[in-house]
């Protein structure tokens, strides 16, 4: 091989086999930094993309479990209020059986039949006023002026890509005015941005007041917790600059209130259609009048005879009482599973993205203990390639 001084060959390769080494060293304390294995498109294209579609199923998972734990704390709350039911109705057997009795004067019926009255005014109000997160539980189709849906052309899932901002007011009963226009957006520094499940995050850790999930239709629904809005005038309302788009819907999303539903519908999903379901819960409407079907608006404990029947009536409501009860409770059950489920879902698919992303730190610690002994050799053979040429001034001495 001829000696020239044109080009240094040999600097070119330590030069190029250096370039080489310090861009592995880049990504290997990349991965050492971050703990990630895939830090860019460019890592691992493919692990990316299953990764990305682990990461959206995780999050899915873990609002349908919230989903399917807030269905159980309602029911609860409606298993609770029932109990109180059941134990004014125990009382209601001892009025009425002390009314039937014949050594009870009328004057004194008239005294028992006050407590009674109370009692199914009670247990009225008990089916109107028995509510969780705003809305009525035992209630029919009036206006829920605490809560708020979209209505999409199609479904929306958690990791559905939303654009533009969805805008709230809430009435503030203190200064009986609308407070500030309240503006969200999907935007966050981690992997539900620009998604569905951006925009219920930012909502709910905003502070607001308002809670935000996805109803068995697909819809957003914003409820507010504090139960401010009771009319038309002091609704929970769009604030007026809504300009959000779900998924391939092509207009802004408008808000409306909803309407109060004896069906509570629990949405669970995994960010898939077909991995998607819900569990309905019927209560019904409750009063004296209609206790699981039975009334006792007609009964009085005013005669001997009208405390006999209302006795049977009232017994026969123990009984429908304890049924819906023991419905209530087998849905609590089932709730509870379906979270138990995804509880384990959600465990197994974190533990498969991990797999894929996470960095196996000791390979990556060997790695960088092999890159920097060969960049250091790489700028010892680069400088010892430089000095070569010079050798040969000493052809010319």
């Amino acid at each position: 091989m001829p000696i020239g001084i044109l080009n240094n060959i040999a600097s070119l390769a330590a030069e190029n086999q250096l370039t080489t080494t310090n861009n592995s060293m880049q990504n290997v304390l990349f991965q050492l930094s971050s703990g990630s294995r895939i830090n860019s498109g460019a890592d691992d294209a493919a692990g990316l993309a299953i990764a990305n579609g682990l990461q959206a199923n995780v999050s899915a998972l873990t609002q349908s479990e919230q989903n399917a734990n807030d269905g159980v704390g309602e029911l609860q709350v409606a298993d609770g209020a029932l109990a109180q039911v059941t134990t004014l109705l125990n009382r209601a057997v001892t009025l009425a059986t002390q009314a039937s009795n014949g050594t009870v004067s009328d004057s004194q019926r008239t005294a028992i039949n006050a407590e009674f009255t109370q009692i199914k005014a009670e247990i009225d109000q008990i089916g109107t006023a028995t509510t969780f997160n705003g809305a009525q539980i035992f209630a029919g189709n009036s206006t829920n002026y605490n809560q708020l849906t979209t209505a999409v052309t199609n479904a929306a899932g958690m990791a559905t890509a939303v654009t533009g901002n969805v805008t709230v007011k809430a009435w503030d009963s203190v200064t009986s005015a609308y407070g500030t226009v309240q503006t969200f957006n999907a935007t966050t520094a981690d992997a539900n941005s620009g998604t569905m499940a951006g925009l219920i995050e930012n909502i709910n850790n905003s502070g607001s007041g308002l809670i935000a999930t996805l109803d068995n239709t697909g819809n957003l629904v914003i409820t507010d917790t504090q139960a401010r809005g009771t009319a038309a005038t002091s609704e929970l309302t769009d604030g007026g600059a809504t300009t959000l788009k779900v998924g391939a819907d092509a207009a802004a999303e408008t808000l409306a209130n909803t309407s109060n539903s004896s069906t509570m519908n629990v949405f669970l999903s995994d960010s898939t259609t077909v991995g998607s379901s819900q569990i309905g819960v019927t209560l019904g409407q409750f009063s004296s009048s209609n206790m699981n079907g039975v009334s006792l608006s007609n009964d009085n404990l005013s005669t001997q005879g009208t405390a006999q029947t209302a006795l049977t009536d009232i017994n026969n409501a123990i009984a429908q009482v304890a049924a819906l009860r023991g419905q209530i409770g087998a849905s609590i059950n089932r709730l509870q599973s379906a979270s138990n489920v995804m509880s384990s879902q959600r465990q197994n698919l974190t533990s498969a993205e991990d797999t894929i992303t996470a960095a196996d730190i000791p390979t990556t610690v060997a790695n960088l203990t092999k890159y920097s002994i060969l960049e250091q050799t790489g700028i010892s053979s680069l400088s010892q390639a430089n000095q070569m040429q010079q050798l040969v001034l000493k052809l010319l001495q």
